[in-house]
């Protein structure tokens, strides 16, 4: 086997951009993103892993049933079995759904069903299970799964009482990231969402992912992309592009139980060129520039929310209505706090 493959490496890559649920909002964009990223890790001038069924799968739409998900995770499981030095990649991008009544976490799948999401959709708790079953000492794991309303459509219909949308909770994080060898990453942390570039082309992060995977924090010499470098290039870069061009704050969320190790190999084993250069990075804005629409939009929201609960007894306002609530206050107060700390 060629020594210019990263012939370790196993992906499974998980987007779901519609389900058979016509109440859950569609994600087109995470088809794009899976599907460039599918693209770079295959790629023999990338990252070159083994372009076949043995070390690459690719779950989308349709395809992105729970068993099939499950599928999936057994699949990686048998490989790392079978191959002491494997790498694993797990990369999702869809629905991410909390219960606040039980605080359970679900990822939503294509055959969601929305009248009972606990026994339909892929609990954090069966995730995780299924995670701690795979014998490898390099696992990385990555969840996209709090988009901004910008990158869905949806025909209607919300979620039943007690379930929001929201990023993958600290607790949850720390859960997968349980054993050896693992590293967890969120595209946002908090209330925060994902965005997409104004081009439509893919989400901020997959976008900055992929740069990182070609190598943009590497320096000259490497041969191989690590953990590290895509911990430094996504929380710099991310953040920036959120700010520039959606006006929104975004932070990548890193959380590893483990010392750096290789994800990818670098420009096909070649590495960097002596006078490789790096993309430029965004320009940044000034704290005012970002803040001042920001809050102006947080405003906006606070008031709607507030127009809903209106209609409620004192007493009888849904538990997730209050929570939005609270949480958008404090956002509010945040910006408003941040502002006069510019004038």
């Amino acid at each position: 086997m060629s020594s210019n493959h990263f012939a370790h490496g196993y992906a499974l890559l998980i987007g779901v951009g519609k389900t058979a649920d016509s109440r859950v909002s569609q994600l087109p964009a995470t088809i794009k993103d899976v599907q460039a990223l599918k693209n770079v890790l295959i790629d023999p001038n990338y990252c070159a892993y083994l372009d076949d069924a043995e070390h690459i799968r690719l779950l989308q739409n349709e395809q992105t049933t729970r068993t099939a998900i499950l599928d999936g995770l057994t699949w990686l499981q048998e490989k790392a079995a079978s191959d002491q030095d494997a790498t694993i990649v797990i990369y999702y991008s869809g629905h991410g759904y909390l219960d606040l009544s039980t605080q359970s976490y679900y990822l939503v799948q294509y055959d969601i069903n929305c009248d009972d999401i606990p026994k339909t959709a892929l609990s954090a708790a069966a995730l995780t299970q299924a995670l701690r079953q795979i014998p490898a000492k390099r696992l990385w794991v990555v969840i996209d799964s709090c988009h901004a309303e910008g990158m869905a459509t949806s025909k209607g219909g919300e979620l039943p009482a007690d379930f929001i949308p929201t990023a993958l909770p600290k607790g949850v994080v720390e859960a997968l990231k349980q054993g050896e060898g693992r590293a967890v990453f969120t595209s946002s942390r908090g209330n925060q969402s994902s965005y997409i570039r104004p081009d439509g082309s893919m989400s901020i992060y997959s976008y900055h992912l992929i740069e990182a995977l070609k190598g943009a924090a590497n320096q000259a010499g490497d041969a191989k992309v690590m953990l590290s470098n895509l911990i430094n290039y996504l929380g710099k870069t991310v953040r920036e592009s959120a700010r520039t061009l959606c006006k929104r704050e975004q932070t990548p969320f890193f959380d590893t139980a483990m010392e750096d190790f290789p994800i990818a190999m670098l420009c096909g084993g070649k590495g960097l060129g002596k006078f490789t250069t790096t993309p430029d990075l965004p320009k940044i804005m000034t704290d005012e520039q970002v803040v001042t629409p920001a809050l102006a939009m947080a405003r906006r929201s606070l008031q709607i929310l507030e127009e809903q609960a209106a209609g409620f007894d004192k007493l009888s306002i849904p538990a997730h209505l209050r929570i939005q609530l609270e949480e958008k206050r404090q956002e509010v107060a945040e910006l408003e706090a941040r502002l006069r700390k510019t004038e």
